[in-house]
């Protein structure tokens, strides 16, 4: 067979929204170009920080390709707390340097020197802080993968008063070595995807987040399928109502990511289309600056508009206009407010 190109590769992560776009061609394209990329030999280690498990439990319920597969024909998982791989992460980081793939889940709390996170003992009896297993191996890995918001950029585990100073891995490893993959939960896709492309063609593109253009390109507001109610200016206020759920606190107009293309539970269905708004998971200050979830945003500021949600619709006017506005609105919040300001020290 053809050798898969990337172009085709990033096609085929593009098209697993639409209903077994994807199993279609798993077996016959992705299952032999990920044949031969494990025989690049790059083994996955996979840690668990502050966190709750849910980037696991997405990770685990992959479909296309399922779980099985991946372990078996996608990635050499040598490690992973909860999926049987035992293999000693330091054995691995030592005998593959440079090479092996590092997927970090959870913030990392460096208070006290990392004594709110202990995840073992040494041969001495001696507490393993959690900041000193990521910072040894982060520095031994070829690529280091930040799964969910959390390791992304602090997420949940970072909210004021932040009392365990939790932070993000760029703030421990070199941040030319991590791709961020936030969402609380990510989509399955993103984790497998991102993961597939590292071992078949290196480092995908970034925006200034650090996270995969292939997955994190566009706005969600832009494909919401409520946009022509956005753009009617026919907004919902209570669950059940037809309209837009900005009034209902919808954070789609700063958040990026494929989520109403890519769909989630099998491409079957994602926060809106469950008659819920989006709480912007993806976003760098998540969840400060999208709480209240369920309560309108606040003033939104664009070049020569200053509009509340209350009349966003009405303000920005025809399509054409709105969608170039909100585009650019995304990109100042997000620009504006940077990612998370490295922590304090907790030393």
């Amino acid at each position: 067979m053809k050798k898969l190109s990337r172009r085709q590769f990033l096609k085929i992560c593009a098209a697993s929204g639409a209903a077994a776009g994807l199993s279609q061609l798993w077996i016959p394209a992705l299952a032999e170009a990920f044949g031969e990329a494990a025989k690049a030999n790059l083994p996955v280690v996979w840690i668990q920080g502050s966190a709750c498990g849910g980037c696991s439990t997405s990770f685990i319920n992959s479909v296309h390709p399922e779980l099985r597969e991946i372990l078996s024909e996608v990635l050499d998982l040598t490690f992973h707390p909860n999926l049987g791989q035992t293999a000693a992460p330091m054995d691995t980081g030592r005998n593959h340097r440079g090479k092996f793939i590092l997927v970090i889940e959870g913030a990392i709390p460096k208070a006290n020197k990392g004594a709110f996170n202990i995840i073992g003992e040494d041969s001495s009896g001696n507490d393993i802080p959690l900041i000193d297993v990521v910072s040894n191996l982060g520095e031994m890995a070829g690529t280091v993968v930040a799964v969910g918001t959390c390791a992304s950029y602090g997420g949940v585990s970072a909210v004021e008063p932040n009392v365990s100073y939790s932070v993000g891995v760029e703030n421990l490893i070199d941040p030319g070595k991590v791709i961020n993959i936030p969402g609380c939960p990510p989509h399955p896709d993103w984790i497998v995807g991102t993961l597939g492309h590292i071992m078949l063609y290196g480092k995908p593109d970034l925006d200034d987040f650090g996270r995969p253009k292939m997955f994190y390109g566009g706005l969600i507001h832009n494909n919401c399928p409520l946009r022509q109610y956005f753009e009617n200016s026919i907004f919902a206020t209570k669950a059940g109502e037809k309209g837009c759920m900005l009034m209902m606190g919808c954070k789609g107009p700063i958040a990026f990511g494929d989520c109403p293309t890519r769909q989630w539970n099998g491409s079957s269905s994602w926060c809106v289309s469950g008659n819920a708004p989006c709480i912007g998971c993806t976003d760098p200050k998540f969840p400060e600056l999208t709480m209240p979830f369920y309560q309108k945003m606040p003033e939104i500021s664009i070049p020569g508009i200053s509009s509340t949600a209350d009349n966003i619709g009405k303000v920005l006017g025809v399509a054409t206009t709105a969608g170039v506005a909100i585009h650019f609105t995304g990109s100042l919040i997000s620009g504006r407010l940077g990612r998370k300001n490295k922590s304090k020290e907790g030393d």
